[in-house]
């Protein structure tokens, strides 16, 4: 037989994107269009309803940046038409190859009803199948003019990030807005074709099934009459009939196929957008689940829901129902799709905790998952954190996107660092907008690395991000691919019933023991440096309004800030969404953001200065203060939690001229050499005789790096930015001050645009040197960090994450050491020779990174350790970290580990000082250091229980007493939603402690009764 497949490829190409699809509409008519430009902001539906409208046309430009045009749409279906499927097809200015991140419009009745979104890939509105004749037809159309930010030449500098740079110029022309007869015929065709024809490429040349998709598919063209489509769509699609029915192999991959629209809660889009984003997205999604009754839907992010429930209730009483039906799936039981590398120990928790219960309370539904598919990669402490919330599965697809080194697993046992696993799976389809195309199907199979021990994958289907979700072609075609020869077979499921089926077959799956680092975005842990700051700070602040508002209500009756400190919890947790937190958003994101942290930060602080002020009292005398201490370590004479009269500084430093002209400061303890450039060039522990800084080598060296990677530059840094590097060594002044307890040298800059002015400063009595920055940022494509060469050989270093730390080797042996050369820390990093330590802790900062280089001069190992500090990239916020910055670094020699815990909450938890008198004890603290009290608070239901839950944070077994503060008339372990453990350790209360055992980084969570 001659080869004859190109041509009958060609063919099919040809005919079907000229012919056959432009049949799917066989007859139209325009429809009437009238518009209103809502000033400003969005306004509600009722007032966007009842606005004077006035004429437009098809080919007019439409929708200044960000702004909110509602349309009225009017018709009347012509009488021939009667027992035809009419739709309206309504093209605000689509473009089709860009799903999302563009226009979109949510239709509503002309009395409010909504009816489904207007996408992309989904401009059409359902009249009636049949239609009598004659009907009168009106919408009204809530139409977004987002601006296309990411655009086909991408990363390109714009001022469309925010409403006030972004102009008036409109953005979108009216293409199509038509009433017209949908031929059912020619669109089943449609989907014929392009199942068997995509099947037919995936599948080997010299394959016998690929032969007979490609002959049935010449035959089926045969059939059709291009000038008369619909009637000969039915005899082509008869000739596609018995390659279509044709079954899989028993041995084929088997997909969950789980409806789906990832949507950024807030990206290149502000947080107001992505309310209306879900709205249009779910009144699609509940329509097409009524026309659809094979087809699911999973939805994650509680925050969306309760947008929807506040905002849009039409579109949400849509969603509950659709919830009780069981087809419109909550997924993953978090409050947002957060970040996971940068969230502390407690806002993690918290993030299952507010995620959890409002499915709970809203649905009575308890998630076993947690769905994070686009987040940027996974820190070690999460196992303990979902498994401690109630759940035991994870999915993700975001490891997919490393640039090195390819996953070797799609499903797996996660370990943490405490030894918890979690059951795992990434999709082999590699992506989280499936649109069940062939070589997406096809793809997944052979991807997929568990072969011979597993089968089953998932595979989340539809737009995201303003795409509208899942399409009715996607249903369609997945009903063609639910068992069909040459192809996996695909099912509609929930994400629970895969993980059961997954979990089921692979009894042994493989183990992947710490962080799931992702090899790229590495610089969203420096990006936009005051959103960080935000959440660190209030991250914080929270610890402390919880812990002395707990402790003055059991003590004084004060009332417990509930809703406050619920409502606050919540707009910190939608922060670290996974593009916000990272500094990866538009401008208008994150100048919104910065008024947010500092509004937070001014309530809480009102709730921690009410409480404190309840416990202080009147002072005994004049000036009489004590000394709050939040920490979770005792100070300043206070037990963590507690608070003490405040007493003088004790000590002093000594401070000398050295040589060369620079300072020297000495306490005792430590001894400082800072040279005339204002570097750092010894750091001597006086108590180990030891130097801490390599010879001859200078620390708090800023070093400026050009930085403009290839692509997402918000997101990365490329390891060659190393390649070239600028030491910040010329000081415009170096001058040394003695102030009350202590002696500081302070250093000024200037370079470029910028200045830096840092403060080194050596207290009295204490064995660390603090260092504050400010600076003063204007540079562009630039990245700074302050580099600490440490006299330290070592082959590992301890970084801090979620209730404990994780181990990092400082060598690169292999490819996934190298690509590790940008990682995160939450308040420390500590390097450690047998005998002797040293510790970096940090008040806001996560991306660091460590090399070590041996001298030639000694042969000694150098460990050096650079903070990123600032970046300037110019997309998508052309003015990313402009202005001034404050950071606060300390310097720890000789530090254990479990100094490094006590000195990164110490920079992170400084001491308040209110008037008043008497010490108050701490409602709950540790006899061991070692074991840390992350939350005091009371339990969330309003019983008065007071909470308490701690870690073990050195890697160590641990046995202490948590001693109480207050009567306890029981003690019970909880899980992270304080719902007892049915199967939890025993805890008894005996003389005003309870006595624990904890294994390495173990979380527990107490709940305790009050008595009386």
């Amino acid at each position: 037989m001659h080869d004859d497949r190109g041509l009958i490829e060609a063919r099919l190409q040809r005919v079907l994107k000229e012919r056959i699809l432009p049949a799917v509409y066989s007859h139209s008519v325009p429809l009437t269009v009238e518009a209103w430009v809502a000033p400003g902001e969005p306004v509600p539906v009722a007032e966007g309803l009842a606005a004077a409208h006035t004429p437009v046309a098809v080919g007019d430009a439409w929708g200044a940046p960000w702004a909110t045009t509602w349309f009225k749409v009017t018709g009347t279906v012509p009488e021939e038409w009667a027992g035809r499927t009419v739709e309206a097809v309504l093209d605000l200015g689509f473009d089709e190859k860009m799903p999302g991140f563009q226009c979109e419009a949510l239709v509503y009745t002309p009395d409010g009803e909504p009816v489904k979104g207007l996408n992309p890939r989904n401009q059409w509105v359902r009249v009636g199948a049949p239609v009598a004749g004659g009907e009168r037809v009106e919408w009204r159309l809530e139409a977004a003019s987002n601006p296309v930010i990411l655009d086909y030449h991408p990363f390109l500098p714009t001022r469309l990030g925010d409403k006030d740079t972004a102009g008036s110029e409109p953005q979108y022309r009216l293409a199509r807005m038509d009433l017209a007869v949908f031929e059912t015929e020619v669109w089943e065709l449609v989907m014929d074709l392009e199942v068997a024809g995509e099947l037919m490429h995936e599948l080997p040349l010299d394959s016998g099934r690929r032969a007979d998709l490609l002959r049935a598919l010449g035959r089926a063209l045969d059939a059709v009459d291009l000038q008369d489509v619909p009637g000969t769509a039915a005899a082509a699609r008869a000739r596609l009939t018995e390659v279509l029915s044709s079954p899989a192999d028993a041995s084929a991959h088997r997909i969950s196929a789980v409806g789906h629209a990832h949507i950024d809660s807030a990206w290149l889009w502000p947080l107001r957008e992505t309310v209306r984003k879900v709205a249009r997205t779910t009144a699609n999604m509940t329509a097409l689940l009524e026309d659809e009754p094979e087809f699911v839907f999973a939805m994650s992010q509680a925050q969306q829901f309760a947008w929807i429930k506040e905002h849009r209730p039409e579109v949400y009483a849509k969603v509950k129902k659709a919830v009780a039906e069981g087809r419109f799936v909550p997924a993953g039981g978090m409050w947002v799709e957060s970040d996971t590398n940068m969230p502390g120990s407690e806002a993690m928790a918290r993030q299952f905790v507010h995620g959890k219960r409002f499915f709970l309370d809203e649905f009575g539904i308890e998630n076993d998952e947690a769905w994070l598919p686009d987040t940027f990669g996974f820190a070690a402490g999460l196992p303990q954190i979902i498994k401690a919330a109630g759940a035991k599965w994870l999915l993700t697809q975001k490891i997919s996107w490393s640039q090195i080194n390819k996953f070797p697993h799609h499903t797996f046992q996660w370990e943490g660092i405490d030894g918890t696993r979690i059951f795992t799976h990434f999709p082999p389809v590699d992506t989280y907008n499936c649109s069940m195309l062939g070589r997406e199907i096809a793809h997944a199979a052979t991807n997929f690395k568990d072969k011979g021990k597993a089968r089953h994958s998932l595979a989340p289907t539809g737009w995201g991000d303003g795409g509208g979700g899942t399409t009715r072609e996607m249903v369609a075609k997945s009903r063609r691919l639910a068992n069909l020869e040459g192809s996996p077979t695909v099912e509609w499921e929930s994400p629970a019933a895969f993980f059961a089926k997954a979990e089921a077959e692979y009894a042994e799956p493989p183990v992947w023991a710490g962080e799931l680092y992702l090899e790229l975005h590495r610089a969203t842990l420096t990006s936009q440096a005051q959103t960080k700051q935000g959440n660190r700070r209030s991250e914080h602040l929270l610890r402390e309004a919880e812990l002395w508002a707990a402790t003055a209500a059991v003590r004084s009756q004060f009332p417990y800030p509930y809703e406050e400190l619920d409502r606050i919890w919540k707009t910190v947790l939608l922060h670290q969404f996974h593009d916000i937190l990272p500094g990866s958003s538009i401008a208008w994101v994150h100048r919104e953001a910065r008024a947010t942290y500092q509004r937070l930060a001014g309530e809480l602080n009102a709730i921690i200065d009410g409480a404190q002020r309840a416990l202080a009292g009147e002072p005994a005398q004049p000036g009489a203060e004590l000394v709050f201490n939040a920490a979770p370590h005792s100070r300043a004479g206070a037990l963590a939690g507690g608070a003490a009269p405040a007493a003088s500084a004790e000590g002093t430093v000594t401070v000398t001229s050295l040589p060369d002209g620079g300072h020297g400061l000495d306490n005792g303890l430590l001894r400082v050499a800072i040279d005339t450039r204002g570097l750092v060039v010894s750091v001597y522990d006086i108590r180990a005789d030891r130097e801490t800084i390599a010879p001859g080598r200078a620390a708090n060296l800023l070093q400026l790096h050009p930085d403009f990677p290839n692509m997402w530059d918000a997101w990365d840094v490329d390891e060659f930015y190393r390649n070239v590097v600028t030491d910040l060594t010329e000081a415009d002044s170096v001058t040394v001050a003695e102030e009350p307890g202590a002696a500081a040298v302070t250093v000024t800059r200037s370079f470029g645009s910028s200045r830096v002015t840092q403060v080194l400063r050596l207290a009295a009595d204490s064995a660390r040197l603090d260092i504050d920055t400010e600076v003063d940022w204007h540079e562009t494509e630039k990245f700074l960090k302050a580099a600490f060469p440490l006299d330290l050989h070592t082959d590992r270093y301890a970084a801090e994450t979620q209730f404990g730390h994780l181990y990092r080797p400082t060598h690169t042996n292999t490819s996934w050491e190298a690509a590790k050369f940008e990682a995160c820390q939450h308040r420390f990093v500590h390097f450690a020779e047998p005998g002797f330590g040293v510790a970096l802790v940090n008040d806001s900062t996560y991306g660091h990174d460590v090399t070590r280089t041996v001298r030639p001069e000694d042969s000694g190992t150098t460990t050096t350790v650079r903070v990123s500090l600032l970046r300037a990239p110019r997309f998508p916020d052309p003015e990313t970290d402009q202005g001034v910055h404050r950071f606060r670094h300390s310097l720890v020699p000789g530090a254990s580990i479990t100094d490094a815990v006590r000195e990164g909450y110490r920079i992170n938890l400084p001491e308040r000082r209110v008037p008043g008198s008497g010490a108050v004890s701490p409602l709950a603290w540790t006899e061991d250091d070692a074991v840390v009290v992350s939350a005091v608070k009371l339990a969330d239901d309003g019983s008065g229980d007071v909470v308490v839950r701690l870690y073990e944070a050195t890697g160590g077994r641990a046995r202490t007493k948590l001693r109480l503060g207050f009567p306890a008339a029981s003690v019970v372990a909880t899980d992270l939603l304080e719902r007892e453990l049915a199967d939890g350790p025993r805890f008894v209360v005996e003389d005003g402690a309870v006595a624990l055992a904890l294994r390495p980084f173990q979380l527990v969570t107490l709940r305790l009764a009050v008595s009386g």
